[in-house]
């Protein structure tokens, strides 16, 4: 062997020697940097419980959004329900070996190399190769800082990761968890935010434009960074194309239309701000804070928003009708009239509470009315005609002097609230430049409004099943969270004497039984005084039936009635409706002396028309967890046979009654009939001009504190509720049947529009008798006030005539005569 031969050899062997080392000690270094950056880091075996936090939607009954709770706006997708266009695009954007490669993607990362090459002698930004697995590392376990070591550790866990999880597993954390701008954290909240769809409604351009996110949402923003974001959604696409998801032809005809997104939500989305909060409460109560805002929770509610629209509508009008009636007490603020007028104006934001109000400044007083300004530097004018109403308001509710001329009312410089009168035409003013110095010509005409003090409720709800549809607790929910529906109790007033007569009816009378209506007085104890209740008329009626003394609301017959039966009859009525929590054993209460809530009131009323049975109130139909399953439904009966997958002429499904009886349908059914009789010739009369079967009760507290009517149809229930927060009187000659009953009328009015009239449903056992209305006996030919009045067969009048005269005693008399109830007092 020649020398140089030997060298050759020599060097060659060293040559692999040393690489053999180099080799070995890349290898130490490898092992070393596993074990020094992988003993410290987080637990991936936590993925297999995580849950992204999700928000929870509530929606009406009929599928509208209510509203979204949530510390992130997160919708959660299973990875099985994930549209195959949105999965083909993030694919071809971020990860197109996905599914082949371990955590890695080395042909990916050669490409990022070769690619990087380029750009650093372009000045091009630099590339990345991150796998969706790396990507899941990052976002769920270690920090978004650009450093070596954070790589070195991204990398250990995606390799973890890729042995513990599926495929589908990691992409289901990834498109769930990714935060695409816009508020928007996963792949479905993003199709909702950037397009008003859910995700399997996208188009390919939408699919892929949310594809182009994740590399920065910011940097490809819709409206400020259109150009760049078109070119990015249509890369997507191209790689889309090129993997095979979709055609050259698709491709291109995707690529050619433009960007457009719908960011409206909030348009669609109906408010029910009271119900809405009630509903907030009741999750929090039950499912607790993390569950709320996190847990995902659907909520199918029973809300309508038809019902609801009327129902905030027809309150918010008999608020301020009322208000109007009691006067003006002066101007919502001041600010200088000068050119500045309109910048003073816009930093007004007192809520009005009613959509078509607006804020105002009163600029001029002319004799025939006053020109004013509004927001965005318009102008109007306020005829004398739409103040004269505006007498000053006066303690007690009572009203100053009458307005003689528009200064009475109004000073330069007050900020009032205007609502446009429809249809008035436009009104010329002479005499008047704007703040251009131009003449101001001819503007529109406005009424003037006031936010009313008083406050209400209004409940409306399906009397056979207890959901809610409706609920308004106050007059604007910006100016007052308080739900006067729900958290008030208020003394109801004569609104609680159906439950004493249907006691009554309990305890053997008959509607055509009579009870004398006359003084009463009462020992109330050592120091206590003599208690003597009255009448609202201030008058006495002599003997009367119980149907008169329910229709014409007779305190004196009410609580002579209760006395002869009983208060702990009428207490344990009381108990069996739910409203019988704040009553006391005296005889106060029969008057409706304990508190109660509108809701609750509403619902007792419901147990009556149902015929007795009970029912709870309820604003929740269904509750889904974030995977669909239902935890919660509010008619909890088992139906075996409904759920058919297709008809056969098999018989209906039979539907198990599992509601208690609360009182006998039979006794319910002739409660109704009286109630029937308040609305058409009682304390309710105002309501009969609708024209079909309705009932109910008007209720007033001494000193008219507080003001209600509830009420129903056949298959709908409404209750009204109405007062000062701060309890005063509402005023002289201001009642139940002048500012609740109103309401009710209105509300039913829009809400029956165009239904068919239904009469109420008689149960069996029930006997109609033709009597005289005014003494309850067997009606007899000449006789001119007739009605079919409702008896428990058995119990229907004979002539013999017994009046309830004091606790101890039924005064018999022979009615044959008809001289009957007129000669008995």
């Amino acid at each position: 062997m020649t020398r140089r031969k030997k060298i050759f050899l020599w060097v060659l062997g060293g040559g692999f020697g040393l690489l053999a080392i180099t080799a070995l000690a890349g290898a130490g270094v490898f092992l070393y940097a596993l074990h020094h950056y992988g003993k410290d880091l987080p637990d991936y075996r936590q993925l297999a419980d995580y849950e992204p936090s999700v928000m929870t939607r509530i929606h009406a009954g009929d599928g509208s959004l209510l509203t979204e709770y949530a510390r992130e706006k997160r919708l959660f997708v299973p990875i099985n329900v994930m549209p195959e266009r949105v999965i083909e695009a993030f694919l071809s954007a971020e990860d197109k070996n996905f599914y082949t490669h371990s955590g890695f993607d080395y042909f990916g990362i050669a490409r990022a190399m070769l690619t990087n090459v380029k750009n650093v002698a372009t000045n091009k930004r630099l590339v990345g190769a991150s796998t969706i697995t790396q990507q899941v590392s990052r976002y769920f376990l270690l920090t978004a800082d650009q450093t070596s070591e954070r790589k070195i550790k991204e990398a250990i866990i995606a390799a973890r990761i890729e042995k513990a999880f599926t495929k589908d597993q990691i992409l289901e954390l990834y498109l769930n968890e990714i935060y695409l701008g816009s508020g928007s954290h996963g792949v479905a909240a993003a199709a909702l935010n950037y397009f008003d769809k859910p995700l399997d409604e996208l188009t390919i351009e939408e699919a892929a434009y949310l594809a182009a996110l994740p590399k920065g949402p910011a940097n490809y923003h819709p409206v400020r960074n259109y150009e760049r974001a078109v070119a990015r959604r249509n890369w997507v696409m191209a790689q889309m194309a090129e993997n095979g998801f979709i055609t050259r032809e698709e491709k291109e005809e995707a690529q050619a239309r433009p960007l457009v997104t719908r960011q409206g939500r909030q348009d669609s989305i109906f408010r029910a701000d009271y119900f809405e909060e009630e509903i907030r409460r009741e999750l929090y109560k039950i499912y607790g804070d993390k569950n709320l805002y996190e847990g995902g929770l659907s909520v199918r509610t029973t809300l309508e928003p038809s019902l609801q629209a009327i129902a905030e509508q027809t309150l918010r009008e008999g608020l301020v009708a009322y208000d109007r009636r009691h006067g003006w007490r002066g101007a919502l603020g001041k600010i200088t009239v000068s050119d500045g007028w309109p910048a003073q104006l816009e930093e007004i934001d007192q809520p009005l509470g009613i959509d078509d109000w607006h804020h105002a400044v009163v600029l001029e007083l002319r004799a025939e009315g006053a020109i004013v300004g509004l927001k965005g530097e318009s102008y109007g004018f306020v005829p004398f005609e739409q103040v004269k109403w505006a007498r000053a308001w006066r303690p007690q509710e009572r009203l100053g002097p009458g307005i003689e001329d528009i200064a009475d009312v109004l000073n330069v410089g007050d900020v009032i609230a205007v609502k446009s009168i429809i249809n008035a035409g436009k009104m010329e003013i002479a005499g008047f430049v704007d703040n251009e110095g131009a003449p101001l010509g001819s503007v529109a005409t406005y009424s003037l409004q006031q936010i009313p003090a008083i406050e209400g409720g209004l409940v409306a709800l399906d009397p056979h099943t207890g959901r809610v549809l409706a609920m308004v607790g106050g007059y604007d929910y910006k100016t007052s969270e308080y739900n006067r529906a729900t958290q008030a109790e208020r003394q109801p007033g004569s609104a609680f004497k159906p439950f004493v007569y249907a006691a009554a009816l309990d305890e053997g009378f008959t509607p055509s039984s009579l009870v004398l209506d006359a003084p009463f007085v009462i020992d109330q104890g050592e120091g206590q005084g003599k208690w003597k209740p009255k009448n609202s008329s201030d008058k006495f009626y002599g003997p009367s039936t119980l149907r008169l003394g329910l229709e014409k609301s007779r305190n004196l017959m009410t609580v002579r009635l209760a006395q002869y039966i009983g208060m702990d009859k009428v207490i344990n009525y009381a108990n069996r409706f739910d409203i019988g929590k704040n009553v006391q054993p005296n005889l106060a209460t029969a008057l409706g002396a304990g508190e109660v809530s509108l809701l609750k009131l509403t619902t007792a009323y419901a147990m009556l028309v149902n015929g007795g049975k009970q029912v709870k109130p309820t604003l929740i139909d269904r509750i889904q967890d974030r995977r669909g399953k239902t935890i919660f439904k509010h008619d909890q009966r088992i139906c075996e046979t409904c759920n058919a997958e297709e008809w056969r002429g098999q018989d209906e499904p039979a539907i198990p009654d599992e509601r208690k009886q609360v009182v006998d349908p039979r006794i319910a059914y002739q409660t109704v009939s009286m109630l029937e009789g308040v609305v058409r010739s009682g304390t309710g009369r105002s309501i009969r001009s609708l024209g079909i079967p309705l009932a109910g009760k008007t209720g007033t507290t001494d000193d008219s504190f507080d003001a209600w009517f509830v009420g129903f149809s056949p298959d709908l229930v409404v209750g009204v509720f109405a007062g000062f927060d701060r309890p005063r009187s509402l005023g002289n000659g201001e009642e139940g049947s002048s500012i609740a009953a109103p309401v009710f009328r209105a509300f039913m009015a829009e809400a029956l529009k165009g239904k068919a009239p239904i009469p109420f449903r008689i149960p069996p056992g029930i006997r109609l008798v033709r009597v005289n209305a005014e003494t309850g006996q067997p009606a007899l030919p000449g006789d001119k006030n007739i009605i079919f009045e409702a008896f428990i067969p058995g119990t229907e009048p004979t002539g013999e005539l017994a009046v309830l005269d004091d606790p101890t005693r039924m005064l018999q008399i022979n009615a044959r005569s008809r001289r009957g109830a007129e000669g008995i007092y």
